[in-house]
């Protein structure tokens, strides 16, 4: 009796068994059929100097991003730091009428053609840089004045709290302006340390090059190098250099490019604030397919409220790095 009553209770739990399987294969495609495709949908980064090292983490992100969420993605605009064709790309970008646009926010120049996109319903998610006097969605990046104060902090500390010291940035572009205004401020908590001038970098290595070899001239006691941009980081490496002050000019730069990083490994720049690059556009465009398909009641009515599922901003924030952590920034 026990040994039919053992035979009956495997029967009972196979057969359990099995109506749990079916089931749950009965569930896997009930929600295989109520996922949608999103594959036709396009997301598009307009961006300028696309050539440069450090916007390889902006492709990478984008890139990213529309893979995780099954969306496509294209990474458009100038090579070079030409807001003419940016604007045009841009243009071309709304023709398409993606789903949204991520854009560098360069300059306050692009803030017409944000505008247009935002009224065409394309909303605009600016990164890296914004555009705050545009109607742009949000923006999500680096908080340029805490990058800058940092940057000003650990270029005082190099220097002991004393010293000449110059500053590298691209005024008249707002980001640059934050980064270089946290500079300045860090610095003058230090009354020993002086910023005896300021110098526009044009975004270009060369015309940076150039002009720090003459300010180094000109200011022959000059102590330490404060960059709001990469580029500033590496041609004040090679200026340094070239007169002869390698490590007698503290340097402080700003990203992750493999020249800047090297020289750090060699002692030649102290540090560089590193920004997480390659999240701005993977945050932004999982803002940008947010809006367009999740639905949370923030009030009884959202569009009547005129609320919109986004951030204003979102900081990505930054990393110091040094001799002590360079070599994991550094790519093959």
């Amino acid at each position: 009796m026990k040994k039919v009553l053992s035979i009956v209770f495997l029967v009972v739990m196979v057969a359990t068994m099995f109506v749990g399987c079916a089931k749950g294969a009965e569930t896997t495609a009930a929600d295989a059929a109520e996922t949608k495709d999103y594959s036709d949908e396009l997301y598009i980064g307009v961006y300028c100097l696309g050539d440069l090292e450090y916007f390889y983490d902006h492709k990478i992100g984008l890139a990213a991003a529309g893979k995780m969420m099954g969306v496509q993605t294209k990474y458009v605009g100038p090579p070079d730091y030409d807001i003419d064709a940016m604007v045009t790309a841009f243009e071309q970008a709304i023709a398409e009428e993606p789903a949204g646009i991520i854009t560098f926010g360069a300059e306050v120049a692009l803030a017409p053609v944000i505008d247009k996109a935002e009224a065409a319903g394309i909303p605009v998610i600016t990164v890296d840089g914004d555009v705050s006097s545009s109607s742009r969605t949000a923006f999500v990046g680096t908080g340029n004045y805490a990058a800058g104060y940092l940057g000003g902090s650990k270029l005082a500390e190099a220097l002991d709290g004393k010293g000449k010291v110059i500053v590298l940035t691209e005024p008249g572009v707002e980001l640059h302006n934050d980064r270089a205004q946290g500079y300045q401020d860090a610095l003058d908590e230090f009354s020993d340390i002086e910023v005896v001038q300021v110098g526009d970098t044009k975004a270009d290595p060369v015309h940076t090059l150039q002009i720090v070899a003459a300010m180094l001239q000109q200011y022959p006691d000059i102590d330490g190098i404060g960059c709001t941009d990469a580029v500033g980081g590496a041609a004040s490496s090679t200026a340094v250099e070239e007169a002869g002050l390698a490590g007698k000019v503290k340097i402080i730069s700003m990203d992750r490019d493999r020249q800047v990083l090297e020289k750090i490994g060699e002692d030649v720049i102290t540090g560089t604030i590193v920004q997480k690059s390659a999240m701005m556009p993977f945050y932004a465009l999982q803002i940008l397919f947010a809006m367009r398909h999740a639905d949370v009641e923030i009030s009884t009515d959202n569009s009547a409220a005129g609320i919109t599922l986004a951030p204003n901003s979102i900081d990505t924030g930054v990393i110091y790095v040094d001799k002590s952590n360079a070599e994991f920034f550094i790519r093959d």
